[in-house]
């Protein structure tokens, strides 16, 4: 009956407690007014034995529209609420994806750059509030997926990177920035983060990558920097034979302390992956640092239901009134 109905001022059910006392006081006056009369025989008096008992209801009427009324002062009521969000602060991100021949290596499983992808993919599913695109870069860099909200198109897009001999080899870290940069610098947006990973130095491109972090400082966007390699040696791919890689195990040569001069210079942080799980571990702690602002505004629609309570309590006492007066007059 009280499914989905609550009471805003429960304090007066104490009130109920009155009842019991009601009926005691009921019993012990009802008791006291009855006079005992002794015959030999009861049946001529059945009728009216019958009469005297109902009348007990008409008591009866009176507790349920008292306990009626102090239902009603605890003053029942139905809550609607309704919510509307509003994003009050976006994030455009852009991703920037070395590509080059060593992310094949296999220290990261089942290499580096399907780990990337699998971990990427996750990190794109938990903002559904920001647009974010995709930058490729190895001997030059270019635009993989503009920034965009539409999250099918970049996780399509970031499913379909892989090696391949199209970009000129080598790390390009200045150019891959830069090229980030660019995709980014006009974006409206409240804040302008760069994820930059690479697993090597910087050894191509004809942009520095200082001046890259220099043009990222200049249009206020943020850079987080992951060196991503397992430490000491990896098996990586040296050569091809017959359109196959040849692995072997070659020294882990990541610019560290270039990546962390980009992140310091451009207000960001360096991380270090060696493995899948730290490399899960640094997205997750991006993911926790840039968090876009949601603004949530709640409606509450109240629906007042002691009105009925009232209603039948007021009905039942002019019902116990009319039979006192009228039915039950006789035997009161």
């Amino acid at each position: 009956m009280f499914e989905g109905i609550e009471f805003t001022h429960k304090i007066f059910f104490w009130l109920l407690l009155v009842i019991p006392v009601l009926v005691a006081w009921y019993g012990f006056n009802h008791k006291k007014a009855s006079a005992d009369l002794k015959v030999s025989n009861v049946e001529s008096f059945g009728q009216n034995n019958i009469w005297a008992y109902l009348k007990h209801g008409l008591f009866g009427l009176r507790l349920l529209a008292i306990a009626l009324i102090i239902t009603a002062l605890a003053r029942p009521q139905t809550v609607d609420v309704s919510s509307k969000t509003k994003t009050t602060r976006g994030i455009d991100i852009v991703m920037a994806i070395d590509v080059s021949a060593s992310m094949l290596a296999k220290d990261l499983k089942p290499n580096r750059l399907e780990a990337l992808k699998t971990v990427a993919s996750k990190f794109i599913n938990r903002r559904p509030n920001d647009r974010i695109g995709l930058v490729e870069y190895a001997g030059e860099s270019y635009t993989r997926t503009p920034i965009t909200s539409d999250k099918a198109i970049t996780l399509r897009s970031l499913k379909e990177i892989k090696y391949n001999t199209i970009i000129t080899g080598g790390t390009a870290i200045g150019m891959g920035l830069a090229t980030a940069v660019n995709r980014i610098k006009d974006s409206k947006a409240k804040s302008k983060i760069i994820i930059l990973l690479t697993d090597g130095v910087n050894n191509s491109g004809f942009i520095d990558p200082k001046t890259a972090s220099e043009l990222a400082v200049e249009y206020g966007i943020k850079t987080y920097t992951i060196g991503l390699g397992s430490n000491g040696m990896a098996l990586s791919p040296v050569a091809i034979n017959n359109g196959a890689f040849q692995y072997a195990r070659t020294q882990v040569e990541i610019d560290e302390k270039l990546l962390k001069d980009i992140a310091k210079e451009t207000g960001g942080q360096y991380f270090r992956a060696t493995n899948n799980e730290k490399l899960e571990a640094i997205y997750d702690e991006i993911d926790s640092l840039e968090k876009t602002e949601i603004e949530e505004f709640k409606f509450y629609n109240y629906e007042e239901k002691f009105r009925p309570l009232v209603l039948l309590a007021l009905g039942l006492l002019g019902v116990e009134f009319l039979l006192r007066h009228t039915l039950f007059r006789s035997f009161i």
